[in-house]
C-alpha cells in the first residue's frame, strides 16, 4: 500500500500537457510544442566556460550542503542589488532548482492545518507543495482583478490558521505583474498579521514595458524579517536542465533548511554551482539581455497574430514569457449553440486538430484559461499561432 499522501496530489498538470506533445509528435505528426515553461536557447558561453574548467579541474566532490559560500556570497550580492536590501550569504540556500527552494520552505515553515493563501490562477506546484507539507491551499481569485489579487480579498480570506501569502510575479501562467500598491498592501497586511510572505521572482527578468518588476522588500523594508525569496536561473540564463536555485530568508529559515536538505538531497550539483559562479563573477549581462529581446520580439510577434482572434481577448501578457488565453466568450458562443466546451476539450482539439500543444487552465485551478508559451524558436512560434488562431476562429 502507498502511502496516503499520495492521494493528495496529482502529476504536474504542465508535465503532463508536455508528455502529451511528446506522444503526438512520436505518431510522425509535426507538433508545435507551446507549453514548456522554457526559452529555447543554447547555453550562455559564460556558463559553459566555468562548467567546462570545472570538469577540468576534477571538481567533484560534495560541497556545503547549501552550496559553496563564495556562491552564496555572490548570490547575496545580487539579491542585495536586486532588492536595495543588505543580505548575507547565511541567508542564502543553493538549491537543486525553483522547485526544491520552495519544497523547502513548505517544509520549513508549516505545520499541519496552517493555511497559505494563493492567488488564483496558480503555478500548480504551490498548492501540492502545501498539501505535501500538511497544510491547505486557499485560493484566491484575481480573474476579476486582472489577474493581481486585491488586497480586500487577502485580507478577508486571513484566519487564525493563516501563516503565509505566495507572491508570484511576473506570474506564471497569466503573465500579470503586480504595481507597487498591491505590493505595499501584501506585505502591511503580512506584517499586521504576523504572516509570512513566499515570492517566487522566477521570472523577475522579463518584464514587458511600461510595466516594472518591484521587489516587496525594497516596497517595504520592514516585511523583509517575514519574506522568504525563490528564484534561480532556469528561466533568466534558459537552463532549465541545470536545476539550480535559491532560496533568500531569515537566518533561523535558512538553518531549517539545511537540517531538511542535508537528509533530501544534499547540496546541489557542484558543476552547476561553478559555472554559475563563474557567469556571476563576470559581470557580463549580454547573453541575459540578448535573451530578453528574443522574448520581447516573440511577444510582439505573437500578440501581431492573436489579434485576430475573434472570441478570445488580447492576452495581458506583462511579463514572464506566456500569452494566457481567456476562453470566457469562446465557451459560451459554444453552449448557446448547445455544446459544452471546457479548456481541457480546447487544448485535446488543438493537439489533434491543429497539431498545436498548450496547456489546458484546469492545471492553474482555471477552467476558462490556456497558456501558450512564447519562448520557443520564432518560425514554430509564428506557425504555431496562426494554426491556433485558424482553428480558434472556426468555433463561433
Amino acid at each position: 500500500m502507498l502511502a496516503q499522501r499520495t492521494a493528495l496530489f496529482k502529476s504536474s498538470g504542465t508535465a503532463a500537457a508536455r508528455a502529451a506533445a511528446k506522444a503526438a509528435a512520436a505518431t510522425g505528426r509535426e507538433i508545435i510544442d507551446l507549453t514548456a515553461g522554457e526559452i529555447w536557447s543554447h547555453t550562455a558561453p559564460l556558463v559553459q566556460e566555468g562548467a567546462i574548467a570545472a570538469i577540468n579541474c576534477n571538481l567533484n566532490r560534495y560541497t556545503d550542503t547549501l552550496g559553496l559560500l563564495e556562491l552564496r556570497h555572490a548570490l547575496a550580492r545580487k539579491i542585495s542589488a536586486e532588492t536595495a536590501q543588505p543580505w548575507s550569504a547565511d541567508e542564502i540556500a543553493v538549491t537543486s532548482g525553483a522547485i526544491q527552494a520552495l519544497f523547502n520552505t513548505a517544509m520549513a515553515l508549516l505545520n499541519l492545518g496552517d493555511e497559505v493563501l494563493i492567488p488564483a490562477p496558480y503555478w500548480t506546484t504551490f498548492p501540492a507543495q502545501i498539501i505535501v507539507a500538511g497544510g491547505t491551499p486557499v485560493f484566491i481569485e484575481t480573474r476579476h482583478s486582472k489577474f493581481v489579487p486585491r488586497l480586500a480579498d487577502l485580507t478577508a480570506a486571513v484566519t487564525r490558521k493563516t501563516k503565509a501569502i505566495v507572491v508570484n510575479t511576473p506570474n506564471n501562467p497569466t503573465g500579470a505583474v503586480y504595481d507597487r500598491a498591491t505590493l505595499a498592501g501584501i506585505a502591511e497586511l503580512a506584517i499586521d498579521r504576523k504572516l509570512w510572505i513566499i515570492v517566487d521572482e522566477c521570472y523577475r527578468t522579463f518584464v514587458h514595458a511600461p510595466h516594472v518588476h518591484h521587489s516587496i522588500v525594497s516596497v517595504v523594508p520592514r516585511a523583509r524579517d517575514r519574506t522568504l525569496i525563490v528564484n534561480s536561473f532556469s528561466k533568466s540564463l534558459a537552463l532549465t536542465g541545470w536545476r539550480i536555485g535559491y532560496l533568500a530568508a531569515p537566518k533561523p529559515v535558512i538553518g531549517a533548511v539545511k537540517a531538511l536538505q542535508s537528509h533530501t538531497t544534499s547540496n546541489p550539483n557542484v558543476i552547476a554551482q561553478h559555472a554559475l559562479l563563474h557567469y556571476l563573477k563576470s559581470g557580463d549581462m549580454a547573453f541575459q539581455l540578448q535573451l530578453e529581446r528574443q522574448l520581447a520580439n516573440g511577444r510582439e510577434r505573437g500578440l501581431s497574430i492573436l489579434s485576430a482572434l475573434k472570441l478570445v481577448p488580447q492576452p495581458i501578457a506583462q511579463g514572464g514569457f506566456y500569452f494566457y488565453l481567456d476562453l470566457g466568450d469562446l465557451q459560451r458562443s459554444a453552449k448557446a449553440n448547445g455544446r459544452d466546451l471546457s479548456a481541457d476539450d480546447v487544448a485535446s482539439a488543438l493537439l489533434t486538430d491543429a497539431g498545436v500543444a498548450t496547456v489546458s487552465g484546469t492545471a492553474f485551478g482555471d477552467p476558462i484559461g490556456l497558456r501558450l508559451s512564447y519562448g520557443i524558436d520564432r518560425d514554430l512560434l509564428d506557425k504555431g499561432l496562426r494554426r491556433l488562431t485558424t482553428t480558434l476562429n472556426t468555433w463561433n
